[in-house]
């Protein structure tokens, strides 16, 4: 037997240990960080990521409101007007909002600014999505939706901004004339008996596949005068808003809203 013959057996043996001791300990088995249970729930996608999942809550199809109703007045329709696949807000009339309520969400949703939009600022193809509705009028927690492509305005009452609390992290908008879309999750606030807030709101939000707010953690509720508060609610509607400017009404189609 050959001198390097020699020296290769105790290495050998030694490697042959070392590997004997690796798979007796279970912390160098990679079965120990496995997790089998629970299972996902199968959901298939739409043939396109704008149309809706199988397990997605369909609010507007195309043909009828018949998931909202007015929030002047809960017991009537929703009045606004539907057209050929999108429906229009119908201006003097209200916001409406859905049927049913929701807490934490998946939210998908299209919207446009007609073409012959006009006026400026806030004035300008004004609306707004109310993620949380919590009485009547514009109470809740709004994203907002204007006119801002080349429409200068106060930042953080742009697109794309959680209303007077938080400036969009880029203006993704389209000129007005094409249909925009937003995609939302939103994780609504906890409240303790009491009423003080248990867990704050948050939300994160895409336009048009652009990144706008990053999980953020909201205040309170969004106001157009005064500082943001809470107050204690539960499952809540969704709600849009007939903003009362005077330019041009904008549209909406394809909502659909998946549970979380």
């Amino acid at each position: 037997m050959s001198k390097y013959a020699l020296l290769f057996i105790p290495t050998f043996f030694a490697v042959q240990a070392m590997a004997q001791d690796k798979k007796q300990n279970p912390a160098n088995d990679p079965k120990t960080t496995e997790v089998w249970e629970p299972v996902p729930k199968i959901v298939t996608p739409g043939n396109l990521p704008q149309n809706a999942p199988s397990d997605a809550i369909v609010l507007f199809d195309g043909r009828n409101l018949d998931a909202w109703h007015s929030v002047k007045d809960p017991s009537k329709p929703a009045a606004w007007t539907i057209d050929d696949g999108f429906f229009t807000v119908k201006k003097g009339t209200g916001n409406i909002e859905t049927n049913k309520k929701f807490v934490d969400y998946q939210l998908h949703m299209e919207w446009k600014i007609p073409a012959n939009i006009s006026g400026e600022g806030q004035a300008r193809g004004n609306s707004g999505v109310f993620l949380a509705s919590t009485g009547g009028g514009d109470d809740g927690y709004e994203i907002q939706i204007m006119d801002a492509y080349n429409n200068k305005t106060y930042v953080n009452g742009q697109t794309g901004s959680v209303y007077k609390q938080a400036i969009p992290l880029a203006n993704a908008n389209k000129k007005p004339g094409e249909w925009q879309y937003y995609d939302i999750i939103w994780n609504a606030p906890r409240f303790n008996e009491d009423g003080s807030v248990k867990t704050p709101a948050s939300v994160t939000l895409f336009l048009n596949g652009v990144l706008l707010q990053n999980n953020f953690v909201l205040k309170g509720e969004t106001r157009y005068i005064g500082s943001p508060e809470y107050k204690k609610h539960g499952a809540a509607p969704i709600k849009l808003q007939d903003h009362g400017d005077p330019s041009a009404p904008i549209s909406f189609r394809n909502i659909w809203v998946r549970e979380l």
